[in-house]
């Protein structure tokens, strides 16, 4: 792991006897001592303390940024008050997805939080499409993620005024001097913040976290299991550049000013295309939730079968729920078969295993909201 990227907290991590492996150019804290479904259970009961500053972090300015990132999201950016975040989606002119991110609106420029195996196409891309009349820096500064319910009593000491954000919300605060923002959001269902922070001060912030009786440290095999749960994608795997934002089932992310009758219809890289399968609704696949009929796990690549025998999709990403308590899985099926309730078939070691049609996510979301 010697060509490998290292965050901030890496020295901790090994500390903590975390097993490392590598994860989008980096090498990550995979599991701690404690292990996968403990550390899983333990975010869903109590709180869990992720370390996400391998993501990329990007200050977006200049004049009417909102309306210049629109051009290539097609989310409502112009309408987005100051100190709000919203998920989007940048899309290629094929209509397929390039990455996911976030996007808030800091009053004088857009904070923008990219997934960390594609954040050098995605400043690329910025540059490419935008450079010439806005900046783009990327930022030198740690992630961390404060995730279940009990976080919130955690930042009560640490940053009381932190809690007076609501779900998908935005602010810059202090914490033992250093200027701190944090967001009200996360990738487990539950509630928590993300906090991004100077480099140099993170590896004291996560051990002044650490020391709060509620937390422990949590490695990215357990992210993956709450992320799976709570339904939400995971790009590379859920969505890709093959994948439209109407098959994804991430319609919710194209803001109304920007669909056929809208103040801003349009104006995206594929947004023919995208607007087209959303009204006409003649895609021939959609993501779905599955629920195993057994006890056997059904991993990623798994191909799907209907009752007659015919491959109908794939598994883009499965595993045990331990929350669910059953084997959960999320893939791609045949439209005619993403009804709730409809029986699939995945092929799993040369045998075909029952499983059954379901909306996501998985568990209640308990996203703060006020």
């Amino acid at each position: 792991m010697n060509n490998l990227k290292r965050t901030p907290l890496h020295a901790l991590h090994e500390s903590l006897g975390a097993r490392m492996v590598p994860f989008a150019g980096y090498e990550m804290p995979v599991q701690y001592p404690m292990g996968v479904k403990k550390e899983h259970e333990h975010t869903r009961q109590a709180c869990g303390l992720f370390d996400v500053s391998h993501m990329g972090q990007i200050k977006f300015s200049g004049k009417n940024a909102a309306q210049a990132l629109e051009t290539l999201i097609p989310s409502d950016l112009v309408g987005l008050e100051v100190g709000a975040q919203r998920y989007g989606l940048f899309t290629s002119t094929e209509g397929g997805i390039l990455d996911d991110l976030m996007s808030v609106n800091a009053g004088d420029h857009f904070y923008l939080v990219v997934n960390a195996a594609c954040k050098d196409q995605d400043v690329a891309h910025l540059r490419t499409n935008l450079g010439e009349t806005h900046e783009i820096e990327v930022l030198d500064r740690g992630l961390l993620a404060l995730q279940g319910p009990q976080a919130s009593e955690v930042m009560q000491r640490l940053c009381p005024d932190a809690c007076e954000l609501i779900f998908m919300q935005h602010g810059r605060f202090e914490i033992d001097g250093s200027e701190v923002w944090i967001s009200r959001s996360g990738y487990t269902g539950e509630d928590g913040f993300e906090i991004s922070v100077a480099s140099d001060d993170c590896e004291a912030l996560a051990k002044k976290l650490l020391n709060e009786p509620e937390v422990e440290a949590i490695g990215l095999g357990a992210r993956d299991s709450l992320r799976l749960e709570a339904g939400l994608c995971l790009y590379g795997h859920d969505m890709d550049t093959n994948t439209t934002p109407v098959e994804a089932g991430l319609i919710w992310a194209i803001g109304k000013v920007r669909r056929h009758g809208g103040e801003r219809a349009g104006g995206f890289p594929g947004a023919d295309l995208v607007l087209h399968q959303l009204y006409a609704k003649d895609h021939t696949r959609k993501r779905v939730g599955l629920i195993a009929d057994g006890r056997a796990p059904v991993r990623e690549g798994a191909e799907l079968f209907d009752q007659d025998g015919q491959a109908v999709g794939v598994v883009t990403s499965g595993g045990f729920g331990p929350t669910v308590g059953k084997p959960i899985a999320m893939g791609y099926v045949s439209v005619e078969l993403a009804e709730t309730s409809t029986q699939v078939f995945a092929s799993v070691r040369g045998k075909l295993l029952p499983m059954t049609v379901t909306k996501t996510p998985f568990v209640a979301p308990g996203y703060y909201r006020g």
